[in-house]
């Protein structure tokens, strides 16, 4: 069934992601912050774009954010041509941004007074993920809001799962990054192992590959680490501020990110070696 969805953010993320909705015979407004790439988009994909966030949603069914931070999504949600201000009724608004715990509860409570639904839905899965619609959604709200949702999830995501409250999306995100930190970091370290000892790496992730130190990073970018190709994927900027969101968090319920804590230090020493914008896997750098 078609529905009208409106799509806020056309970065790395979200071009691709709006562009699988009019794939899926959805009917698509967007809205960018630079007009360029919403004429972009609609001249690739077809659909509209509008001036502002209010007139994108004015006739929105599902509203659809994938912005870069806090501050970002408060940009459009609020004022006299934000979201709050146009959104109907029983529209549903689902935010694709990593962004904070508090901000997503923020949303949730805002959203509510005017009846309109809420889902904080961070995504992993990268550039890649966006553009072959394989992305994995984590999210957070009410069940009868995420079963609304379906439609619009189902066009770019592999996998999607209701967490729990709002709020349990963007924490589950924390986690998700957590995990790749300690293990870009261990790959990066095996790799430079391997050279020191005079190894060929290649061979050796050849077969390492194929028992317990298996993992997505290490068939995705071991071999482009190898290589000293980082320009692509997703960018130590972004990562810093995701880990600093998770660092944030965990000052507030007690937890210990011993590890989470060190990684995000090694890659503030990427940024200073000018690698602000190179992929992830880039700690290897630090090492050589």
């Amino acid at each position: 069934m078609s529905i009208n969805i409106t799509f806020l953010g056309l970065g790395v993320m979200g071009y691709p992601m709006a562009g699988h909705l009019v794939k899926a015979g959805h009917n698509v407004t967007v809205y960018n912050r630079t007009a360029a790439k919403a004429d972009a988009w609609v001249a690739q994909f077809g659909g509209s774009s509008a001036e502002t966030p209010k007139t994108a949603v004015a006739d929105a069914d599902i509203i659809c954010m994938c912005l870069g931070n806090d501050d970002d999504v408060r940009s459009v949600v609020y004022g006299a041509n934000g979201i709050l201000a146009g959104a109907s009724e029983s529209a549903l608004v689902i935010d694709h941004t990593t962004a904070s715990e508090e901000l997503a509860k923020e949303l949730g409570l805002a959203f509510s007074k005017q009846s309109v639904g809420f889902i904080d839905a961070p995504v992993s899965g990268g550039q890649a993920g966006a553009q072959n619609g394989m992305l994995t959604v984590m999210c957070g709200g009410q069940p009868s809001d995420f079963a609304k949702a379906e439609p619009a999830l189902s066009a770019y995501a592999k996998q999607f799962q209701l967490i729990g409250a709002v709020g349990a999306g963007q924490l589950a995100k924390m986690m998700n990054q957590i995990c790749i930190a300690g293990i870009v970091q261990g790959l990066a370290e095996a790799l430079h192992f391997g050279e020191k000892a005079g190894l060929d790496r290649n061979k050796v992730v050849d077969v390492i590959s194929q028992g317990a130190a298996q993992s997505w990073q290490m068939d995705n970018r071991a071999k482009t680490m190898i290589d000293g190709q980082y320009d692509f994927g997703f960018a130590v900027d972004w990562m810093r501020k995701d880990l600093g969101i998770a660092l944030d968090a965990a000052r507030t319920n007690g937890a210990t990110l011993a590890l989470t804590a060190l990684v995000d230090q090694y890659y503030a020493d990427i940024q200073k070696m000018s690698g602000g914008r190179q992929d992830t896997s880039s700690l290897l750098r630090r090492l050589r």
